[in-house]
Order: C-alpha cells, then structure tokens, then sequence
C-alpha cells in the first residue's frame, strides 16, 4: 500500500528529481563477473517513466555512491545528463545540483532506500522511496510506493509526481490510438 506522509510539499513546484541507484532504480543486487564486469537489472516501465519526466520539462539526476559503466550506459539510453557517480556524501552533490540549477530544496524530489541517502530525503521538497527501503528511510519519507526497488518504484514515483501535477494525461494521450 502506498503510503503518502503529510507534508509542506507542493508537487506543481518539484522541478528536479533525483534517484539513487541500486536499491531504488535496481532490486540493490549487484552481479560481479570474473573479468570483474558489473551488471544491473532495470525495470523498463521504470525507465519510461524517467523519460516522461524529461519530456514533461523536469530535470532528472543520478547521485550514487557506487561507479559503474552500467549506470553510465543506462543514463545515456534514457537521456538523463546529470549523473553523480562514486559520491562519498550525497548532500554535497545534491547541493551542487540545486545550485547548478538555481533551486530551492522545495522544488526537488529524491528517492533513496538506504542511511546513505538519509540526508537528502530529510533536506528535499519530496522524499521518496520503494517499499523494501530500509527503515530509516521508510521513516524519513513523505511517499514510499507499492513496489520495491527495481520492481516499478521508479515508475510509481514519476506517476505521483506528474499526475499531482497535471502533466501525466497529456503526456499519456501520445500513445492513445
């Protein structure tokens, strides 16, 4: 069940939209070949749903902790351009983006499932996150969605947002016949 905490939040005033990676935009496994190659698995509902985000005018980053091609890869499918990888304190790169950007933490939603992500979720307009995050961040959010990471809580999430503000119908009715 989704859980919709009150807030001060105003969802026609989010204009950025940050997501952590593994645990939020994958199920947090992380598979490691031999030749030390890294593979992720992402939802495809998930990424659509970030691309409807860019379309809709929004600005959407990455800020993950880890470095990985894959993400790099996954980024550059989707069209997302800010991409924050091997982040030792993620608020210092959120700071950054809300300054690049000329936002107000009003303006910015996040999503994260773990400690890590603990200072963005309590700093961010919205805090977002799947079901399976860990407590603390359950604790922290004003929305945590059905689904867990990596099963469709990217998807949930962006539908949330861009139906509280109006947006999601016409960005649905291209693909009405």
């Amino acid at each position: 069940m989704t859980k919709i905490r009150p807030a001060p939040w105003d969802l026609r005033a989010i204009k950025w939209v940050g997501f952590d990676v593994d645990g939020v935009m994958t199920d947090g496994g992380i598979i490691i070949n031999d030749a030390g190659q890294e593979w992720k698995r992402f939802h495809s509902r998930d990424g659509h749903g970030l691309k409807m985000l860019i379309r809709a005018g929004l600005k959407v980053a990455i800020i993950t902790g880890r470095t990985s091609q894959v993400v790099t890869a996954r980024a550059r499918d989707l069209g997302i351009e800010e991409v924050h990888q091997g982040v030792l304190d993620k608020l210092v790169a959120y700071e950054a983006s809300l300054a690049r950007w000329n936002l107000s933490p009003a303006e910015t939603a996040f999503a994260g499932d773990d400690v890590v992500d603990l200072p963005i979720l309590a700093r961010c307009g919205l805090a977002m996150t799947p079901a399976d995050a860990c407590p603390e961040a359950l604790a922290q959010a004003h929305l945590v969605v059905q689904a867990n990471g990596g099963q469709g809580a990217v998807r949930e999430m962006v539908e949330f947002i861009l139906k509280g503000q109006g947006l999601w119908d016409d960005l649905v009715a291209r693909y009405r016949a």
